[in-house]
């Protein structure tokens, strides 16, 4: 049995005549402000009303920027102005204050030396240890081939 695969599935479906449903939306919304900015506003400040939601209207319904809607350029700015930054290039490291070292550290960093002398690496435990790896090698080697 064959079933029939849609193809263009990006393209929206004209609903009102040449234009999709939000098309339609957009324009109906910016035609409707504008209507009651003309009935409800003396003339000089229904002009520059008209002219701006009306404008945003047709820019909302039929512009289109780099393949992408208005309202997607709308969405990212609104989210990079109310969105945190992270600027590194003005990053500046606080100033440490030197400390006078505490009679605790001082005694941690004796102990921390005691450790340290008392695991020198010696010629027969570096012997040891490469006689140790170049068995595992060999090992490794064996189980590939």
């Amino acid at each position: 049995m064959e079933y029939q695969v849609p193809q263009f599935i990006e393209v929206e479906n004209k609903v009102v005549g040449p234009l999709t449903l939000k098309q339609f939306i957009y324009l109906a919304g910016g035609g409707g402000i504008s209507v009651a900015g003309f009935v409800y506003l003396p003339l000089y400040l229904s002009l520059p009303v008209i002219a701006v939601f009306g404008g945003f209207a047709l820019a909302l319904a039929f512009y289109k920027m780099n393949g992408k809607p208005f309202i997607d350029l709308i969405e990212a700015g609104f989210n990079y102005y109310t969105g945190a930054k992270l600027f590194l290039w003005k990053h500046e490291e606080p100033k440490a204050r030197p400390e006078p070292p505490s009679v605790a550290a001082t005694q941690a960093a004796a102990r921390v030396d005691e450790r340290a002398r008392g695991s020198r690496l010696t010629r027969g435990k570096l012997n040891e240890l490469a006689w140790s790896l170049d068995i595992n090698t060999e090992e490794a080697q064996d189980r590939e081939s």
